[in-house]
Formats: structure tokens, C-alpha cells, sequence
């Protein structure tokens, strides 16, 4: 490619900033690899029986590995061709979405079969929905803006008394 070729070429634009930190961003994507290993090993246990409810949570968790694993770690599924399409796709969600879709994806085995080994398998799955809604709510506020904003309320609430009393401004 010649320079004219590069620059008429699309420029992916900038990730949004969803507020997380560096840290924050790893310790949901080992949680989503360590709820995903959790789910597939629970997911084929409970797979060895005879009532179709457990074989139907037992088939639905290891799906949900399966998901997991595509959207945390795509290089997991190299062998799979639209993995990283789907990988990058899940990246552009927001950390609320992800929240809802981990927590129903580990969820609905429990209400389908509830016995030890959906809950536990599907716990570390739920915590990694738990996080990115963590994640949603933002960082937490420093102590001086928030000083400022009691301070301000006060403020206001004497106004508030002083208007209702009838006192002039």
C-alpha cells in the first residue's frame, strides 16, 4: 500500500472510555475465564444423569462457556472463524449489557434445574455479571467533591426553611 492507499483506508475509531480502570478491566476477564471453566466442568457433570432437566442446565452450561470464553478470551477459540468478529462486537457493549447477559446466561440453569452443581458451576459466571455492573455504576466519588455537595445542600435547605417561614431574602 502506498501513503494515498493508508490514508483513504478507514481508521477504526478510539474504544470508548466505559470508565474502567486497567485493573478493573483484567480481574472481569479472569473472572469471565475462571466462570467459564467453572460452568463447562459443572455443565458436564451435570450432564451424567438421567433426569432430562439436569442434562437440558448441564447442556445450557456449557453453552454459556462456551460465550464466555468467546467474548473474554477470542485467541481460546482460534479454531472458530468468526471469533474475533464476535469478540469485538462483545467489547463494544456496555459494561450494564454485559452485566444483564452474564447474569441471565447464569441464571437460567439454576430456575431450570436447581441442585449444587448449577449453583456453584454457575456462580463465578454470576460474579462476572456482578462485576461489569459494578462497573456500570462508575467511580467512586472523592471525598471533597463530596463535602462540597453536603455543604451546598445545607445551603439550599436553609433557603428552603427561610422561604417557608416567610423570612425576605
Amino acid at each position: 500500500m502506498n501513503t494515498e492507499e493508508k490514508a483513504a483506508a478507514p481508521v477504526a475509531p478510539p474504544p470508548e472510555d466505559d470508565g474502567m480502570t486497567w485493573w478493573y478491566r483484567w480481574l472481569c476477564k479472569i473472572a469471565g475465564v475462571l466462570g467459564g471453566v467453572s460452568c463447562a466442568v459443572s455443565g458436564v457433570w451435570n450432564c451424567v444423569t438421567v433426569n432430562p432437566l439436569n442434562i437440558a442446565a448441564g447442556v445450557w452450561m456449557v453453552l454459556t462457556a462456551f460465550v464466555l470464553f468467546l467474548c473474554e478470551v477470542p485467541f481460546c477459540c482460534q479454531f472458530i472463524e468468526f471469533a474475533n468478529a464476535v469478540a469485538a462486537r462483545a467489547d463494544k457493549f456496555k459494561p450494564w449489557q454485559k452485566a444483564f447477559f452474564y447474569c441471565g446466561l447464569a441464571l437460567f440453569p439454576v430456575f431450570l434445574s436447581f441442585s449444587f452443581t448449577t449453583l456453584f458451576g454457575n456462580a463465578i459466571a454470576f460474579a462476572t455479571g456482578v462485576l461489569y455492573g459494578l462497573a456500570s455504576l462508575g467511580k467512586k466519588g472523592d471525598a471533597v467533591t463530596y463535602a462540597r455537595l453536603q455543604h451546598q445542600k445545607m445551603g439550599d435547605e436553609e433557603r428552603m426553611t427561610e422561604k417557608a417561614n416567610g423570612a425576605p431574602e
